[in-house]
């Protein structure tokens, strides 16, 4: 299968992506890790990435759609992929569908992954990262540690990153809403988006899709 993953920061993107990809196996493609093989790697596409990135500038759509051509080329995709933060607007959208017309292949499916505003902002805002050790990962709901504010693992000190502040969490959603939600219409036109609930636990959000996936076909 060929799948588009979109939803709001927050939706659990990221967690249902790998889930799905090991599922479908086929290769989960992220746009964070496509930087950070390119620029690790010293490719082209990389120091170009990079060199706006240093710049503090946003890498253009171009170098973005050919980071994922170059990636879905690679052998392992020949059989379908899920892409993960790509296409991000409609221009990228646009281009995808140029790239894989270009290929004569399509997409199958655009899997919208829907959560209330209000609960993506208490799952993100409510994250404490432990300062020693970052992927120890806490939550003041969800997960809380033993003693407020000390890690359960290694003791070092929970903090709320910047990026986790309510006040960010909502200027991500309106960006979130401004220039990538617009995408869900452009697919709905084309038949392509199936909408699931990804609230509740993850594996049932994973169920979910799986089912959807399964309808949709």
């Amino acid at each position: 299968m060929r799948i588009v993953l979109v939803g709001p920061p927050g939706a659990g993107k990221g967690t249902q992506a790998t889930r799905l990809a090991e599922k479908l196996r086929i290769p989960h493609i992220s746009t964070g890790d496509l930087f950070r093989a390119n620029i690790s790697q010293q490719t082209e596409l990389g120091r170009l990435a990079k060199s706006y990135m240093d710049a503090g500038n946003l890498v253009p759509d171009e170098v973005t759609i050919a980071m994922a051509k170059d990636r879905m080329e690679q052998s392992d995709a020949e059989g379908g992929f899920l892409l993960d933060g790509f296409p991000r607007n409609v221009s990228q959208a646009e281009a995808l569908d140029e790239l894989l017309t270009t290929e004569g292949i399509e997409l199958d499916a655009v899997l919208d992954l829907e959560a209330p505003e209000d609960e993506v902002v208490k799952r993100i805002a409510g994250r404490r990262i432990c300062r020693k050790d970052s992927s120890h990962v806490f939550h003041v709901t969800y997960s809380p540690s033993k003693q407020e504010g000390v890690c359960d693992v290694c003791g070092g000190e929970l903090y709320q990153r910047d990026d986790d502040s309510e006040e960010t969490v909502r200027t991500r959603l309106e960006v979130y809403h401004t220039q990538t939600e617009p995408i869900i219409d452009y697919y709905k036109a084309q038949g392509l988006v199936v909408t699931i609930a990804a609230t509740g636990p993850v594996d049932e959000v994973t169920g979910r899709a799986l089912e959807a996936l399964k309808r949709d076909k």
